[in-house]
């Protein structure tokens, strides 16, 4: 139950609204029990209608009487905490109690109209009587959807909690992620570098030149959760522009991608662990190296697929391209993309790999 201060917990039961539907059940049951009324013999419309509207004003006395007992009632319960069989005690009073005070109203009205009128105690103990029950019954009611309301606030708040730990919890994956990524990306680029520096300086020291300009483009972004396709391009270019220093002609590469996809959003390292890939697995191990294409182009559906493609040994059936840096990969387009993104390996010819990235249309928005 929601914490309320005394008077917040009055207006919630005494204000506009409820004083209409308090009216309206007011008027339902005085038109209810006056049906009789039209059905008496001599008995005039007009006098019919006239004890209608008198009735009608007599059980909204009661009806008033009852909703502001149980205004005070509900200020008193949000006063201080009750015992369940104290706080059913206060609220059974209010009810009694409006429902006689509804009841002597009524008779001091009707006074007022005839002061002959005496108070009968028959027809006073049965009008509080049927009060009460009807005042306990709509004070039930009160209670129960109250407590579905809050009930389903509830819900709706833990719902809300819910969706803002799953996307905590993605998003300190896709950092877990990173972290392994980076490392691996950027010790396996420093370790050619060392190689080519030792055996040739020269291209060693332009390697290094280049390596730099590299980590300086690469570096600001590898803390990011997403970047561009033409951010990842240009570090796909940068490393195979490294790579080709140290592989000389046993590497070549080609680029291909239309102007209106390079502001498509994807993952960080997403294409440079791709290319990696291809030439660890596919190129390295050939005495004569290989071929790199990367092509992105539309997909029927409105997306978009970037494709890393080599001719290089191919993979075997074992293998299946289940390698840590293919894995987490998946994971980030899942993360980031859910069942809508893709990535799937499939076999060249004559020989080689195509690494095919499918992202959703709104990768592209």
């Amino acid at each position: 139950m929601e914490d309320l201060t005394p008077l917040q917990a009055f207006r919630r039961v005494c204000n506009l609204r409820m004083l209409a539907g308090v009216y309206y059940f007011c008027l339902l049951h005085a038109v209810a029990r006056s049906l009789s009324w039209f059905g008496e013999d001599g008995k005039p419309f007009l006098d019919a209608l006239f004890e209608l509207v008198r009735f009608s004003r007599q059980s909204l006395l009661t009806g008033i009487s009852l909703m502001l007992l149980v205004a005070l009632a509900e200020a008193l319960l949000a006063s201080r905490r009750w015992r369940p069989a104290a706080a059913l005690a206060v609220q059974s009073l209010a009810v009694g109690l409006g429902a006689a005070l509804g009841t002597y109203l009524r008779y001091a009205v009707a006074s007022l109209e005839n002061p002959d009128t005496q108070l009968r105690a028959g027809w006073a103990l049965s009008t509080i009587a049927i009060w009460t029950v009807l005042g306990g019954m709509a004070y039930t009611l009160l209670r129960v959807s109250r407590a579905q309301r809050e009930g389903r606030d509830e819900l709706t708040r833990l719902f809300r909690e819910r969706e803002a730990l799953k996307t905590q919890q993605t998003e300190a994956q896709l950092s877990a992620l990173n972290a392994q990524i980076e490392p691996h990306f950027l010790f396996n680029t420093l370790a050619n570098v060392k190689r080519l520096y030792e055996t040739h300086p020269e291209r060693g020291r332009h390697m290094l030149v280049a390596l730099i300009a590299y980590l300086r483009a690469a570096l600001p972004g590898m803390r990011r959760h997403e970047s561009t396709l033409a951010e990842e391009l240009e570090l796909v270019r940068h490393y195979l522009a490294i790579l080709q220093m140290r592989m000389g002609e046993r590497l070549s590469f080609a680029i291909q991608a239309a102007p209106e996809l390079l502001s498509a959003r994807l993952p960080t390292l997403v294409l440079p662990t791709l290319v990696e890939n291809a030439i660890k697995h596919g190129l390295s191990p050939l005495p004569q190296g290989g071929h790199i294409d990367i092509r992105a182009g539309h997909t029927a559906d409105g997306g978009l697929t970037v494709e890393v493609a080599d001719n290089g040994q191919g993979f075997g059936a074992a293998s299946g391209g289940a390698g840590v840096g293919l894995a987490n990969t998946r994971a980030r387009l899942a993360g980031r993309f859910g069942d809508a993104a893709s990535l799937e390996l499939q076999a060249a010819e004559p020989h080689g790999v195509v690494a095919r990235v499918r992202l959703p249309a709104e990768a592209l928005a």
